[in-house]
């Protein structure tokens, strides 16, 4: 066979390959070559088989639905960007609309009734943002609402306790003026210096408070990537970014990105906004994240960047290994969260978290009860990979 018909057989090929996915891959279908063999999808065509699969496929059990298969559909949605066209998205995200039901829920909010609110229905919410029609975006606000109100009740008084306790423990010092001594802490810690013939206790060592000029503590950087895949780490970070912004003692800034960057501080204090302003799509350029937020860092030491990404660089993955090194080389504390959920385990670019460990940014994913632990550790410049470990988290190592 000459180059020329290789090349043409390999067009037919390709040719009836896009037929089958329009057709759907059952045996009725009929799609086979010249010689009777039937057309073998690719890999990568046989998850977008599956995708269209998911969404045009016969009706089975369990399948579509907006109750406990949300997050199966927050993921799907995920997929379809990685898989197809952004203008072939927009038409699988309208059709979804419908399919799953969520036009008729959001146009009649008594149908809510029917449906238990949850982090799986926000992430599809959030995933279909775009495609929502203008006169149900409110109905979809209020089922948001609800979601993150119970999220941050849940968790704030354990994120304050835990970031709060953890400022007081990393400022003390052991050099404090004499008007911020602790004499409680300072006696215990020297009651082996008790001088019987004087009755009193030499101090070898004083114990206290450092004083402050200012009242901000630690400044910490939310930088989340707002690909689709990681629509529910999103949402979590939206929660924890309220809460954080509230305290006086820390600066939250709250950072989205896919190929595009987008500064979200100013919305902090409602989720709700957050995440009507994150616009998930299918490009990721963390390196252009990172370079925005390196130059937001003014006191290197007394900030910690959260890195909240799967890692799937569709930028310069050099170019961004040598900025996060950059980051860490001034002292500030950085940390990839490859996945911020109770999602189970996260689908994440494996190489760029061994890279990423290399330099000294820990990769792991973290649920969202861990987070204010984790978070504690970070304020107290502890290790945090020793602590990840500790919680049993897969910690990813350098190659």
């Amino acid at each position: 066979m000459t180059e020329e018909s290789q090349s043409i057989d390999g067009e037919s090929r390709s040719r009836l390959s896009r037929w089958r996915l329009v057709l759907g891959g059952n045996e009725a279908d009929g799609i086979a070559t010249g010689d009777g063999h039937r057309v073998e999808l690719s890999a990568a065509d046989a998850r977008r088989d599956a995708a269209l699969e998911e969404l045009y496929g016969e009706p089975t059990k369990g399948r579509g639905g907006l109750g406990a298969s949300s997050p199966r559909v927050a993921r799907w949605l995920g997929d379809i960007r990685g898989y197809f066209p952004s203008s072939v998205v927009q038409v699988m995200q309208a059709d979804a609309m419908d399919r799953l039901g969520l036009r008729q829920l959001l146009l009649e909010p008594e149908m809510l009734r029917t449906v238990q609110p949850d982090i799986g229905l926000v992430s599809t919410l959030v995933g279909l943002g775009r495609v929502i029609p203008e006169h149900s975006r409110e109905t979809a606000r209020s089922v948001i609402r609800q979601v993150t109100k119970e999220l941050e009740e849940r968790l704030r008084a354990k994120t304050i306790q835990a970031v709060s306790g953890a400022l007081n423990r990393s400022a003390r010092t052991r050099r404090p003026r004499y008007r911020d001594i602790d004499w409680n802490r300072t006696i215990a810690a020297n009651l082996k210096n008790y001088q019987p013939e004087y009755r009193t206790v030499v101090p070898e060592k004083l114990l206290g408070h450092a004083r402050r000029s200012s009242e901000i503590q630690r400044d910490i950087i939310l930088c989340v990537d707002q690909s689709g895949s990681m629509a529910e780490s999103v949402v979590y970070s939206s929660v924890f970014g309220a809460v954080l912004g509230s305290l006086r003692s820390v600066s939250t800034r709250l950072v989205v990105f896919d190929t595009e960057v987008v500064d979200l501080t100013d919305d902090l204090d409602d989720p709700v906004d957050v995440l009507f302003g994150v616009q998930l799509g299918g490009g990721t350029d963390i390196n252009r994240a990172l370079a925005y937020c390196q130059d937001q860092i003014t006191k290197p030491a007394e900030t910690i960047l959260l890195l909240i990404s799967d890692l799937y660089e569709g930028g310069v993955a050099e170019e961004m290994l040598r900025r996060a090194a950059a980051i860490v080389g001034r002292g500030t504390t950085m940390i990839a969260l490859l996945a911020l959920s109770d999602s189970g385990h996260p689908s994440f670019d494996s190489d760029h978290a061994a890279a990423l460990a290399g330099i000294g940014v820990p990769a792991f994913a973290c649920t969202p009860d861990l987070f204010p632990d984790m978070m504690a550790a970070a304020i107290e410049r502890r290790d945090v990979s020793e602590w990840a470990a500790s919680q049993d988290i897969v910690i990813h190592h350098e190659p």
